[in-house]
């Protein structure tokens, strides 16, 4: 429900308010999907700790083998379904984009699409895993420590699999650099146009992961035509790139600029 109310908000056009677009609600509703896994799972992990310390639990075989083989069906639909979504995203944005010459084009995927579809893949072999621990109680009944053991082992799984979503979700709010862009590349295909001398207070950020946007400040020689500079660097860029959102400043050569700090490129 939560990443499908956060693809639902994502949606949304642009406002006087939210002058980007409501795009980062697929990273918020992301984060908070692999939070609420990391509770549940948490309680889990609890509980199963609780079993193997107390020994005083009795499980009932048979209806852990119906409710993980149900768990196996309906995670297999679910992933058939958000595999599907993630495809026919990648399809629109591409419809959109089909005069630019996108180098990561179709690579990046929504990550609330994503964070949704690890989820059920996790789920999915957990349910594979409590189907298979069921099976070894029905016809072992004093075996029933493989159950928490069970809990241990996908807990683990949930964590190494989520772990790259929370990261990426991180920078994208802490309006990192976008990880399939190049910031060195950039500045030279910036310093790389006829009568460019630099390029400072560059920022580049991510919106979302397929989604990024870009501010440059770009020094150029006395005497050259800024408008053409500022039309040459917007298509070399945009061609390349494909930004979701620039904005360019063309600014003369100053010498006062060799020593201001906003000037230097950051490390």
């Amino acid at each position: 429900m939560i990443s499908l109310f956060a693809i639902w908000v994502a949606q949304r056009k642009p406002t006087r308010l939210m002058p980007f677009g409501w795009h980062r609600a697929e990273v918020i509703g992301a984060l908070t999907s692999v939070l609420t896994i990391w509770v549940v799972t948490g309680v889990l992990v609890y509980m199963a700790i609780e079993r193997i310390v107390n020994d005083d639990y009795e499980i009932d075989a048979f209806i852990m083998l119906v409710t993980s083989a149900l768990g196996v069906g309906v995670n297999i639909i679910l992933g058939l379904t958000l595999h599907q979504h993630g495809h026919s995203h990648n399809r629109r944005r591409d419809a959109l984009d089909d005069e630019v010459d996108v180098q990561h084009e179709g690579e990046t995927r929504n990550i609330n699409v994503r964070a949704a579809f690890i989820h059920v893949l996790g789920d999915f072999i957990q349910s594979i895993g409590v189907f298979s621990a069921a099976l070894i109680i029905y016809f072992l009944p004093t075996w029933k420590i493989v159950d928490p053991i069970c809990t241990f082992l996908f807990s683990i799984l949930v964590l190494i699999t989520t772990f790259a979503i929370i990261k990426d979700a991180i920078i994208v709010l802490m309006e990192g650099m976008p990880k399939d862009v190049d910031f060195n590349d950039v500045l030279n295909t910036f310093l790389s146009i006829e009568g460019v001398v630099a390029v400072h207070n560059l920022r580049i950020w991510a919106l979302t992961l397929d989604k990024a946007a870009l501010a440059a400040h770009v020094v150029i020689k006395p005497g050259v035509d800024p408008s053409e500079i500022l039309k040459l660097s917007s298509k070399k860029i945009h061609t390349k790139y494909n930004f979701f959102e620039m904005t360019l400043q063309i600014e003369y050569f100053q010498n006062k600029m060799e020593s201001c700090v906003q000037c230097q490129v950051p490390k």
